[in-house]
């Protein structure tokens, strides 16, 4: 008999004691042994050993946490207990008591809810089971979710956002009073954002409504399961809990290779354009193929540039979150049927799907994180015991040591899952109003129900009573304003909705995803008095997040022109023409995911280590020699900045590899303390690997005369004063709190019959912002927007551990010329995003004549 394939009953066989096999035997029902036999399969052990953990004991058996490869049949294993034990309790008959859904199942995305329903009705059918299963997302019609309601089916496959929508109704307790199990599948991606702080506290009430609910964790292999183990289970008053552990090791090792190509390998950009040829011919070699990249507009970037290649007219699809629901599903639906070729995609596609026959996984651009990396190839040949087959292109000379570096830890299962971290603030805010319009609670048992979810288990009681307060009445700076006294208590000292249109705002505006808009660039003339008006030419839309960093003042380059940032008015961001044709900052070039600690560990590593140097293609070993040759290489523990003049101008060139967001906060607070040591710098630009500050002085000379050391310039101190200045003077405090006071539902996106437009949602988040600054500074959606701006967008605190790691570790090297090295910094500046071929030209004449310059 053979292991069974890798859908939802695939596996292999591993070696557990005798008396767990049988006693997981003799928890099969009749229905599940005779499908087995039927199909020639069996079912493996880890699978085994969960249904016996998770329902031995009278009371239920354990909550538990199931780590495993891709392909080794983590649903099946989530759901055996809950299979078996409703084929046990039979069907529902007529006229029966109303009962609650047995199941829950939580998945990070709706395709995965709606691939798993259809992977799992086939083996309920086939095996005839008393059993009724159906899917709950954002997508699913009302009528049908009111049905769910009134007649809920066994087994409900939703999302996170549909579980507390679920959970603020009047008739949650009835709804959810039979609940035997909870499956979070892939898990590890859940905990660590913000929806899984609202997933956890939603766990929490559903252990208070259900109080002998078991919980089943589905995750692949990650950094620290203790984690995800504690998150499963209430956490006492004093010390931990922690689910049981199952752990399958093995798995076929993957097979992974880096794009050798003749061609030459850019310095600089995303676009990976010189690849697209070799790319189109993988293609055409291979049955199925995903084609993951990191941005959307990268995506609609490589799709086109592969439709105008493809002359054989493949069936090539595209799929992302901002197409419609309709198109993604008929591309779903086509993978499923083998029907395409290759499909173009995000995050979208990049958890456990099981997309037909998918023979490779092509990942152009550096992955980021060796934990992304493994979760994206494992699409390919999503079966355990055969290799799955990736090919990473990288887009320049770094990436292709980033990409080196997320191989070797593939291989080694080195794994950089960020932490659960703690629980947000206006998360639990959003929690609190929507456990109010479920039923009147009482303060302390709420506060005794929070802390039991593990990102809210350190909570203090009066950072609980500020919330609670913040709901009641916005705070103490609004509590004269009735919109905002949400909820109010009643004479028994219960907290319940001031009233039903509370309510129904609240369920039109449930969730943690904001999205981030983009900004009208509008140019305005300045008066002699240096005022602006209104008025102007539109130039064209930028990321909000480029803006939120800038002070008034500051320059950078877009449409062609060098323009003076004025200020953000609604949706708008105005702009001026500037005097000096030096950009501070250079156009951002759109969002991406930032370099993980562990990866950007492993490319200083690799610079540091000939062994590893000489395993890179040639054209990197070729530049990295000659960078020894001119400057040097910095070793692992050093922070290597090199400074040297061009043209009319002085560089300093600081080799980091922090990640784009710590690069970028480093380089608004160097050149504000290089403003005071009279170095007179103009701007800077920041990349994954490194940072580049320009200037009028020679900061090589400076440094060198004692003008003012790189010690003090580094010292962790600018995470103080100076930090405090940029912020106080930047938006991106008001951005931040914007997207704070969305999901705390100060501000609402959503009326019955209309949504606001982003320009109504800032002005009205502008305006409060002002009067809490000025009225109520410690205000507790102020925190959170601190809390969050420190830990997102700033990065603030992988800089300040840069900032310790490199005291004492500062190698300056003072040179002539630019050296190779800095060579992909340098083409950053002044370059405003060209598209395809155009880019790549551009690039190239300009990294001919800077490498002439180095190589001088």
């Amino acid at each position: 008999m053979s292991p069974a394939p890798s859908s939802l009953s695939a596996a292999v066989l591993y070696v557990v004691p005798v008396s767990t096999v049988d006693s997981a035997i003799s928890l099969l029902p009749a229905p599940f042994l005779r499908w087995f036999g039927e199909k020639g399969w069996h079912p493996r052990d880890h699978q085994l050993e969960l249904l016996v953990r998770a329902r031995s004991g009278e009371d239920g058996g354990e909550s538990l946490l199931l780590i495993a490869p891709t392909g080794a049949g983590k649903t099946l294993a989530g759901f055996l207990p809950s299979l078996t034990e409703l084929t046990e309790r039979g069907r529902k008959k007529p006229g029966e008591a109303f009962t609650g859904i047995h199941t829950l199942y939580i998945s990070p995305l709706k395709a995965l809810a709606v691939d798993i329903e259809r992977n799992l009705m086939k083996p309920v059918g086939e095996m005839g089971l008393p059993i009724t299963i159906e899917n709950r997302t954002g997508d699913t019609p009302s009528s049908k979710r009111q049905r769910q309601k009134t007649n809920p089916p066994d087994i409900l496959l939703t999302t996170p956002e549909q579980v507390a929508l679920l959970l603020s109704h009047s008739d949650a307790a009835r709804f959810f009073k039979d609940l035997r199990y909870v499956i979070f599948d892939e898990l590890h991606s859940l905990v660590t954002s913000k929806r899984g702080h609202l997933l956890s506290l939603a766990l929490a009430r559903l252990r208070k409504l259900a109080p002998g609910v078991q919980t089943i964790g589905l995750s692949a292999t990650v950094a620290e399961p203790i984690d995800l183990r504690r998150w499963l289970v209430a956490q006492p008053e004093a010390g931990e809990a922690a689910a049981g552990l199952i752990t399958v090791d093995g798995g076929a090792r993957p097979h992974i290779t880096i794009l050798q190509t003749e061609d030459r390998i850019p310095w600089s950009g995303h676009k990976a354009h010189y690849a697209i040829p070799e790319v189109y011919k993988v293609l055409k070699d291979f049955k199925t193929t995903l084609l993951f990249v990191n941005t959307r507009s990268q995506a609609e970037m490589l799709f086109q540039e592969l439709w105008t290649v493809n002359d054989d007219n493949l069936p090539i699809a595209l799929h992302h979150g901002s197409l419609d629901v309709s198109q993604r599903r008929k591309v779903e639906a086509a993978m499923a049927e083998n029907r395409l070729r290759a499909v173009v995609a995000t995050s979208t596609l990049d958890l456990g799907i099981d997309w037909g026959d998918v023979d490779l996984v092509v990942h152009v651009g550096a992955p980021k994180g060796a934990s992304r990396l493994a979760q994206r190839i494992g699409r390919a040949n999503h079966r355990m015991d055969e290799p799955s087959r990736a090919i990473l292109v990288p887009a320049n000379r770094f990436e292709v040591m980033e990409c080196q570096a997320a191989l070797d830890a593939n291989y080694i299962g080195a794994q950089d899952t960020p932490p659960v971290g703690e629980g947000s603030l206006d998360v639990l805010a959003q929690h609190v109003l929507g456990m109010a319009c479920a039923e009147a609670f009482d303060e302390d048992q709420l506060f005794a129900e929070v802390t039991t979810a593990l990102p809210y288990a350190a909570l203090p009681r009066d950072t609980f009573a500020r919330i609670v307060d913040f709901v009641a009445t916005g705070g103490y700076a609004l509590r004269t304003y009735e919109r905002y006294a949400r909820i109010r208590k009643t004479k028994e000292g219960l907290w319940r909705v001031s009233n039903p249109q509370v309510v129904q705002q609240y369920r039109l505006n449930l969730g943690t995803i904001v999205e981030m808009p983009m900004l009208n660039v509008r140019l305005v003339k300045r008066n002699q008095l240096g005022s602006i008006g209104r008025g102007g030419m539109t130039l064209g839309k930028v990321e909000e997040y480029f803006f939120e960093q800038l002070t008034q003042g500051d320059t950078f380059l877009f449409a062609g022109k060098v323009l003076r940032f004025e200020g953000i008015r609604d949706n708008e961001c105005l702009v001026s023409n500037a005097f000096s044709m030096d950009p501070k900052i250079p156009a951002y070039a759109g969002g991406k995911f930032p370099l993980s600690t562990y990866l950007a560990d492993q490319v200083r590593a690799m610079l540091d280590d000939p062994a590893r140097r000489a395993a890179l293609p040639e054209q990197v070993r070729d530049w990295l020699s000659l960078q020894q040759e001119k400057s040097i290489l910095p070793k692992r523990g050093d922070l290597l900045i090199e400074t040297f003049p061009r043209g009319e101008r002085f560089y300093m060139v600081i080799y980091a590899f922090e990640g784009r967001l710590a690069h970028q906060t480093l380089g608004m607070l160097l050149t504000r303390r290089l403003e005071r040591m009279r170095a007179k710098p103009l701007g800077f630009v920041a990349t994954d690997y490194a940072l580049a500050v320009w200037g009028l002085e020679d900061m090589g000379s400076l440094i060198a005369r004692g003008a003012f050391s790189l010690s003090d310039l580094f010292d962790q101190d600018m995470l103080g004063d100076d930090l405090e200045t940029w912020l106080d003077e930047s938006f991106m405090l008001k951005r931040t709190f914007r997207n704070c006071a969305v999901i705390a539902g100060l501000i609402e996106q959503r009326h019955p019959g209309k949504e606001k437009s982003g320009r109504q949602v800032t002005v009205s988040s502008d305006l409060i912002y002002d009067v809490l600054r000025s009225h109520e500074p410690d205000h507790i959606l102020l925190q959170a927007t601190r809390q969050d701006a420190a830990s997102g967008l700033l990065d603030i605190g992988r800089l300040a551990d840069m900032l310790a790691r490199i005291k004492g570790h500062i190698l300056h090297k003072r040179l002539s010329q630019i050296s190779p090295l800095a060579v992909p910094v340098m083409l950053e500046i002044g370059k405003e995003p060209v598209s395809g071929e155009a880019q790549e030209h551009v690039l190239s004449m300009a990294a001919e004549d800077l490498i002439a310059e180095a190589m001088a």
